[in-house]
């Protein structure tokens, strides 16, 4: 396994890293067992030269490769980053394609096979270990293809390496390539063949398995994909096809630990910034996640009906039933089986009414929404001494103005506050109809899932006649969140006075 992240995926748009990041990336590839860390390419810059040298002297199990164009220059640049390299590569290459002769480099064959030949020449003198790549492989004639490759062999290459440079090749196109090298280069027997693969038709991770079944014995690849244009072959996606694939786990081993490959992917979004599509396949979050009511079922009985790899073989989290409108009752009746409760049928019937209702409101429903339901009077008859029945807010101009009806025990009560938002004036008129002197001490909101449908989730401490009550509330509107949070608190006030106050003193869960 040859990873170019740092290097191919660094070209990606928004990718760039700095030098201690690719140096965390790297060693968390190197923990992982890949076997060739692609550093960079150090004639690009004095920034890329000294990122290099780092990644070099810091890894310790992998061979650390620098990129090269054929030339001298660029050769001795990366050698020069590559002194430390407890394993050096230098991996150089040429296009060979006509189309790219002609137009980017204007030169014709006979001159692009003495470069080919002078490069890896000029390698072998500073590594043992010299990389040669014939750029866009996949559309050159394979002819020359041939004569380019039989150069670089005989030049001292000991990979050589075939990339479909734009994603271009359909799996019949790298199976003829690579028998025609095998079968028509001399002395290939002895030297790795490598493929690289582009996703510009998302056919990169089939295209790379295509390459083994025809002779590669390395394969390039980058973490979540990333890299020129739509990407590369995604490390992950190659790693666990080789392990779950009957056809292939018997016959390759790649060394790769694969419980690192969540971890390693999840630190280069950190860094990049760049997270994977929800969708994608072994790292996306959803790739362990099921909705549809039949799928959870399944995934309950045995996991094997829906998930051909655990989360625990790649790092991920464990599977998650995401519960959604096409979730069903066993589902949702397992989840607060997790959650730590056990309802009883017709509990559960009432959970599930309300949870539909929401459902068709918000597009996931999460744990707290879950609890909202339990503790919102679904399952448990809690005494409430304070109970929002109106809550009119009218904001956009200052003062914000609040309109509340609280009841309770001596029957219900209005009230009206201004202040310098919705919540502060909400806040204002509950304070109005609280029978003791209320001061807020801290108060929190945080969303609870993502997108604009997330519930919001309020904490808050209010200083009751001296003492600290807590309170918190979920709501997808985060005002009324605001409002039933602080009456959770006075309820925990009006439940302390109720106490005798040696009995007070023996709970202190009230300021919890």
């Amino acid at each position: 396994m040859f990873d170019t992240t740092l290097r191919d995926g660094e070209q990606s748009p928004g990718s760039s890293m700095t030098g201690p990041e690719k140096l965390r990336v790297a060693r968390a590839l190197d923990e992982m067992g890949v076997n060739v860390i692609e550093a960079g390419f150090p004639v690009a810059s004095p920034e890329e030269f000294e990122a290099v040298v780092a990644v070099a002297g810091s890894v310790e199990k992998a061979t650390v490769a620098a990129l090269a164009r054929a030339s001298r220059h660029d050769v001795e640049r990366a050698a020069e980053a590559l002194t430390d390299a407890r394993r050096p590569r230098i991996h150089t290459f040429l296009p060979t394609s006509d189309l790219h002769l002609e137009h980017k480099l204007g030169i014709g064959r006979d001159e692009a096979l003495r470069r080919i030949g002078d490069a890896v020449e000029h390698a072998r003198r500073h590594v043992d270990d010299v990389e040669f790549s014939a750029e866009d492989a996949t559309r050159t004639d394979p002819t020359f293809l041939v004569q380019a490759v039989a150069v670089a062999v005989q030049a001292g290459a000991t990979t050589v390496n075939l990339p479909d440079t734009v994603g271009f090749a359909h799996a019949d196109d790298v199976a003829r390539m690579f028998d025609a090298v095998r079968s028509g280069v001399p002395g290939i027997e002895g030297v790795v063949l490598s493929f690289h693969g582009h996703d510009d038709l998302g056919l990169a991770t089939a295209n790379s398995l295509t390459a083994l079944d025809h002779g590669a014995r390395q394969v390039e690849c980058t973490l979540n994909g990333i890299g020129e244009r739509a990407g590369n072959a995604a490390l992950e996606e190659v790693v666990m096809a080789l392990r779950v694939l009957p056809r292939y786990r018997e016959r390759y081993a790649t060394g790769v630990r694969a419980e690192r490959l969540g971890p390693a992917s999840r630190l280069l979004a950190r860094i990049t910034g760049i997270r994977p599509q929800p969708n994608k396949a072994v790292v996306g979050a959803n790739a362990f996640a099921h909705e549809a009511g039949i799928h959870q079922h399944g995934v309950l009985a045995d996991p094997r009906t829906y998930e051909i790899m655990t989360p625990g073989d790649v790092g991920a989290p464990e599977s998650v039933l995401v519960l959604g409108k096409h979730s069903g009752r066993h589902a949702l009746v397992r989840r607060y089986e997790d959650l730590g409760f056990t309802l009883t049928p017709e509990e559960a019937s009432r959970a599930y009414r309300l949870f539909v209702m929401l459902a068709d409101r918000k597009r996931d429903i999460h744990d707290e929404d879950l609890l909202a339901i339990y503790y919102g009077g679904t399952m448990e008859r809690v005494p409430q001494a304070f109970r929002l029945e109106y809550l009119d807010v009218r904001c956009g101009r200052s003062p914000s103005r609040a309109e509340v009806r609280v009841a309770g025990d001596g029957g219900a009560a209005e009230a009206e506050g201004l202040g310098d938002g919705p919540i502060d004036a909400t806040f204002a008129a509950l304070t109005e109809l609280a029978p003791w002197e209320v001061r807020l001490e801290d108060f929190a909101i945080r969303a609870v899932g993502e997108g604009s449908d997330a519930v919001g989730e309020v904490h808050l401490e209010l200083r009751v006649e001296g003492r600290s009550f807590t309170g918190r509330s979920v709501s997808t509107d985060i005002v009324d969140a605001a409002a039933r949070a602080y009456l959770y608190a006075l309820d925990k006030a009006s439940h302390a006075e109720a106490l005798e106050a040696r009995s007070f003193e023996r709970h202190p869960m009230w300021g919890v």
